[in-house]
């Protein structure tokens, strides 16, 4: 499934950029582009940040 519709990127590459070390959303368009156009997937890449790290990564910023 799509995460990211403008840059063509999914939740299996996401999630492989959280598990790499991203920890924020910046963090993973870095890595991979995703929230980096018009922002509709962020809230998506945060919900698999809080998944991975809890409800701190939201927090730490």
């Amino acid at each position: 499934m799509y995460v990211c519709i403008c840059h063509g990127v999914c939740e299996k590459e996401v999630r492989g950029c959280i598990q790499e070390g991203a920890r924020t959303e910046d963090a993973v368009g870095d890595a991979c582009g995703a929230g980096t156009g018009c922002g509709n997937c962020l809230e998506r890449i945060a919900d698999l940040l809080e998944a991975e790290y809890g409800p701190a990564a939201l927090t730490a910023g």
